[in-house]
């Protein structure tokens, strides 16, 4: 973790990340931690204190990394992590989430890592090992404060494996994800949107996801998608 500076004075590593935290003081100083990018390879691109702006600047910045606090105004971090579910999701270059909070609740880590966040520190971590954690993200690994690694082990490993769909292993990763933005109760448009596809391409998709599950309509490919837990 000493080497967390290394990126930023070699050239050869930066990261783009956006802050999403409900106190300002706090967002100052995180910039002022790591937001030096020719000392950190961090650029910090955009800011949000709550769930609406925070969909707002990454959906226009399109980050590489996160910072993303549990609780917000508006729905908290988890909310945050279902509306921008679709850029997670993108193959070629993912936004991915790194939960930095004051909470060290077991149901807070467990919450956004279900969600989709890659990790979970808390706002005791270094600024160096900050740094590295968002690196360690951006490559799509995972990262806890060594205390918060054993909730989600223990709450990861009480679960049991889900049996494999064969129904959904049909689909592609575009098809579920439009599947499950059509089951969100999605209009075609604001998938489209979403997804940075045409209408015409959601209806290709739609079509192609009722036809390999033998659905007939969306109410049927809604209530599909519920009874998996998809939504």
């Amino acid at each position: 973790m000493t080497e967390a500076a290394a990126p930023g004075e070699s050239g050869e590593r930066r990261v783009r990340v956006v802050l999403v935290d409900d106190h300002r003081m706090f967002r100052t100083g995180v910039q002022a931690e790591i937001g030096e990018t020719e000392r950190t390879g961090v650029e910090v691109v955009g800011e949000a204190a709550d769930v609406d702006q925070a969909v707002t600047v990454i959906t226009a910045t399109r980050p590489e990394v996160v910072l993303l606090d549990v609780h917000l105004p508006g729905g908290g971090g988890v909310e945050v992590l279902r509306r921008c579910a679709p850029l997670m999701a993108v193959p070629e270059d993912p936004v991915r989430f790194l939960a930095l909070s004051v909470s060290d609740a077991a149901e807070d880590v467990i919450g956004v890592i279900r969600g989709g966040a890659r990790g979970y520190v808390t706002k005791t971590i270094t600024g160096t090992d900050l740094v590295d954690s968002i690196f360690q993200v951006q490559d799509g690994d995972a990262v806890f404060s060594p205390r918060l690694a054993g909730f989600v082990l223990d709450a990861f490993a009480s679960t049991d494996a889900p049996p494999v769909d064969e129904d959904l292993d049909r689909l592609t990763q575009r098809e579920r994800e439009v599947l499950r933005l059509i089951a969100r109760g999605y209009a075609y448009k604001e998938i489209a949107k979403q997804l940075f596809i045409s209408v015409k391409t959601v209806e290709s998709h739609v079509s192609a996801v009722l036809r390999k599950l033998q659905l007939s309509n969306r109410h049927e490919l809604t209530r599909w998608a519920t009874a998996r837990r998809l939504v």
